[in-house]
């Protein structure tokens, strides 16, 4: 073993991981040897099952051309590490064909394990990107390069488009008038069921045309037609039907082939809805920017609840295929948000404008952009000072606004927070001048149960509504922050230290049982991170919300140093890898909900590894602190 680490240690980029770590790599390993001339690897045809790292002997790689001539072809030898590339970046398909040379001796390292490092070292998978990126300046090898960074697999399933029949689209009732209707009124009804398309029917009531807002401009406005005209004599055909067991591709080539915008979906000759070209492209539309599309033409609380169970397999597959965990929050966060204002604006809707100017913000995990799959709803509403004629009113609308908008986000499948902490509960909905008094009383009093209170309304974010009202809340706010609060960071700080990284004595990973299971509670595992981060950017008077973010202020102001921040973003970032992977495979494969409890049996040796070695990380960080919590930083 011995001989194989130091070895490894001469082999880039294995050579900038922990010792540990390598340790941990070297286990993993398994001897190969190759006989002279074997081909090892075919260009764009193997399927790469690790990465070898040549120990002795010589790896001869190129790429065959039209008439097989042997092209860019590179000699690797002793010391490097081959395949990651072709791994990473070209659907695990090697990227040239391989033949061995004479008394060849590889470690191979299985794939699952290579990629893991990769996820858990950011450095060690920039090596891997940075070498391909020079490559492809050469234009002789990128000529070769057929399809570099793509993925096959659609983010949902490669073959839905072809397997997905019309009955699982979801489709918009018919809305339609008579054929003698005048063309202003046919307008009035469009506004009012908030169509872009108006159906057309005969005496018999069969539909014989539609109405479009492209139609009004052009066959009315552009013509100078009169408003007055019956809608029949400006109406577009020809009608355009599918059935509800057609494929779903088949419907998109009609529409492309009728040169249609609108369908009508029909079932034994009934029509039951119609659906539109845009909405039916971006269902199927390969990128989770363009599911979030979808979502924003989703038409009720059935169909948003249906496009928040689909997220939880477009999460597991972007973090499989190595997109960052700060990406994919991201997207969760941005889906959540769209749901959620569409709730709102539907609400509005049915009960009428709001009689003040309000914000509607995020808290907690959704305030700082780091929501999960296991996610309830924390929210609040400030609304403007009025009158006090008029404050009872403000307030009645407000909280009858904020029940509904929360029992629509329980039924989509935001759960009702357990602690409270949304707009639903009257203590969360007031005027902007409440809102300041709360704020000023959590930091005059500061004992650990209001410090909890002010640390989740720190968290917030805006949502909808009047930006300026959180903006002006934010403005008082720094004015407080401004002042001597040595008690109230002092009972933050404590707050943050009181959760110790699970490592026992000997620094291994200290669990507890739970199902017959051997478990840790990666949330608790994170929290100390957020909380320590929060309390340093609360004494700089950092209003980011996002801890990535926050970190990023505070390396700006000196705080941190480089080396600090990365340390703590990739241990985080790490971790809510592991949480949302763990969380999606559970309502995918499980179908249960999900938590935040993490076998160890269910991770590599190389995850464990990382994870003592983030634990520790965390642990120092608590430590330097513990230290300057003595030296009064706080006071």
């Amino acid at each position: 073993m011995n001989d194989k680490l130091a070895f490894l240690k001469t082999v880039r980029p294995f050579d900038i991981l922990p010792d540990d770590v390598l340790e941990g790599v070297v286990e993993l390993l398994q001897e190969v040897r190759h006989t002279k001339e074997a081909v090892i690897y075919h260009q764009e045809v193997t399927k790469m099952p690790g990465v070898d790292i040549i120990v002795e002997g010589e790896y001869e790689a190129f790429f065959y051309d039209s008439t097989q001539t042997r092209r860019v072809v590179e000699f690797h030898r002793p010391g490097y590490c081959f395949g990651g590339v072709s791994v990473l970046l070209n659907r695990k398909r090697s990227l040239r064909t391989v033949i061995a040379k004479k008394g060849t001796l590889v470690y191979f390292l299985p794939r699952k394990d290579f990629k893991a490092l990769c996820q858990a070292y950011e450095e060690f998978l920039h090596y891997f990107t940075a070498e391909f990126g020079k490559r492809m300046i050469d234009d002789e090898y990128a000529h070769f390069v057929k399809r570099p960074i793509t993925y096959d697999e659609n983010f949902i399933a490669s073959d839905q488009l072809y397997t997905k029949k019309v009955e699982t689209i979801e489709y918009r009732e018919v809305v339609a008038c008579g054929n003698d209707t005048p063309i202003y009124e046919a307008a009035r009804l469009m506004a009012e069921h908030k169509t872009s398309c108006l159906f057309v029917k005969d005496d018999k009531q069969d539909i014989v045309g539609y109405v479009t807002d492209i139609t009004l401009r052009d066959n009315v406005v552009a013509q100078q037609v009169s408003a007055q005209q019956p809608v029949s004599s400006i109406m577009d055909n020809p009608i355009v039907s599918i059935s509800t067991q057609a494929y779903v591709y088949e419907a998109i080539l009609m529409m492309f082939q009728t040169k249609t915008r609108y369908m009508l979906i029909e079932d034994n000759g009934n029509y039951l809805g119609s659906i539109s070209r845009n909405k039916l492209l971006s269902e199927q539309a390969q990128s989770p920017f363009m599911f979030i599309q979808s979502v924003k033409l989703a038409r009720s609380v059935g169909e948003l609840r249906k496009k928040w169970y689909k997220v939880p397999e477009i999460v597991f597959q972007l973090l499989d295929r190595g997109v960052k965990a700060e990406i994919v929050n991201q997207m969760i966060t941005t889906i959540s948000d769209t749901i959620a204002v569409k709730v709102i604006e539907e609400v509005i809707n049915e009960i009428g404008q709001p009689p003040a100017k309000f914000v509607f913000m995020v808290l907690g995990s959704e305030g700082r952009k780091e929501q999960t799959l296991k996610t309830d709803q924390d929210n609040a509403i400030i609304y403007e000072d009025k009158a006090n004629e008029q404050r009872e009113l403000v307030r009645e609308y407000f909280l009858r606004f904020a029940d509904m908008v929360s029992d629509r986000l329980n039924t989509i499948g935001f759960s009702f927070c357990t602690g409270g902490f949304m707009a639903k509960n009257p203590k969360w909905t007031h005027s902007l001048s409440h809102w300041k008094r709360n704020y000023e009383s959590w930091i005059s009093e500061a004992v650990p149960e209001t410090v909890i209170k002010f640390s989740t309304f720190f968290d917030c974010r805006y949502l909808y509504g009047e930006p300026a009202i959180i903006e002006e809340l934010k403005e008082f706010l720094d004015e407080e922050l401004q002042k001597p609060l040595g008690k109230l960071f002092f009972h933050m700080g404590n707050n943050a230290l009181q959760y110790e990284p699970p490592l026992t004595f000997f620094k291994n990973i200290k669990t507890f049982t739970k199902d017959s299971k051997e478990v840790f509670d990666i949330k608790k595992a994170m929290t100390p991170i957020v909380d320590l981060v929060r309390v340093y950017a609360l004494k700089n008077r950092i209003f980011k919300t996002n801890t990535g973010e926050r970190l990023q202020a505070l390396k700006a102001k000196g705080i941190f140093t480089e080396s600090e921040v990365q340390e703590l973003l990739q241990s985080y970032y790490f971790l809510m890898s592991l949480r949302l992977k763990r969380q999606a495979g559970q309502i995918m494969n499980d179908k249960k909900e999900p938590d935040n409890y993490i076998d160890l049996r269910s991770l590599t040796k190389i995850e464990q590894v990382t994870l003592k070695e983030i634990f520790k990380t965390i642990s120092n960080f608590q430590s330097y602190i513990k230290v300057e919590f003595k030296n009064s930083l706080f006071a």
